[in-house]
């Protein structure tokens, strides 16, 4: 037996926004269990979309009924596969995610995608498919404990979402910045929006190097040929 699960959900920030967050949406308060998260493919195809693959570590809470029917203990260490396809010219950005351990117990395939509104073009939709299936005895019971907990951590994921757009491009009308809100969310995301400063500054200094010294070398040239 096979469980589906769909859901549609609206955030108010365009396209371009929500596809920024959608790199920087871990780690907040509501997805602790997300543990990291590692690019392992990363090109461009030959129709300009950017084609990504990465592998997250999760926690998940295996249910006592499964080890009891599988005769197997299991850690509470998931790995993720995650694989999307960013369209920049049609503005469609669709992500893929499969677990890779305990297949055996249940598999979870996952389909998202964002799209712009067609009520609001500042607005972007998101449209989640997911495909929860086990093959073991009393798969009945552990697929219905799988739809639950996917249910609970889809709004999870929601919530987090919404924290982060909030933080990046939200306009506040107090004195707080951008980087104390999100300070706020989680103490790793506001040093992972300083390292991300900082190396920015770096490439851009290492950059200017040359062309600072590129440019001296001329003058000195021009003076020599004067002489």
């Amino acid at each position: 037996m096979v469980r589906y699960f769909e859901s549609t959900h609206r955030y108010k920030y365009n396209w371009e926004q929500v596809v920024r967050a959608f790199w920087c949406r871990y780690p907040n308060p509501c997805s602790e269990h997300v543990l990291s998260e590692d690019v392992i493919d990363r090109f461009i195809d030959s129709k300009g979309r950017l084609c990504t693959k990465r592998m997250l570590s999760k926690t998940n809470r295996v249910p006592k009924l499964a080890s009891i029917l599988i005769g197997e203990s299991f850690n509470n260490l998931v790995y993720i596969i995650e694989e999307s396809v960013l369209d920049p010219i049609n503005k469609i950005f669709v992500t893929y995610t499969r677990n890779i351990q305990m297949q055996r117990l249940m598999t979870i395939h996952e389909k998202v995608t964002y799209r712009k509104s067609a009520e609001n073009s500042q607005w972007t939709e998101e449209e989640r498919k997911a495909r929860i299936a086990s093959n073991v005895f009393g798969s009945s019971k552990i697929e219905a404990f799988g739809v639950n907990r996917f249910k609970q951590n889809v709004n999870k994921t929601y919530k987090g979402f919404h924290m982060v757009l909030d933080a990046m491009f939200a306009k506040y009308s107090n004195s707080e910045t951008n980087l104390e809100i999100i300070s706020k969310l989680h103490p790793l995301l506001k040093e992972r929006f300083k390292e991300g400063a900082k190396n920015l500054k770096e490439v851009a200094k290492s950059k200017a190097v040359p062309i600072v010294s590129a440019a001296a070398n001329s003058i000195s040239t021009n003076r020599e040929e004067k002489h």
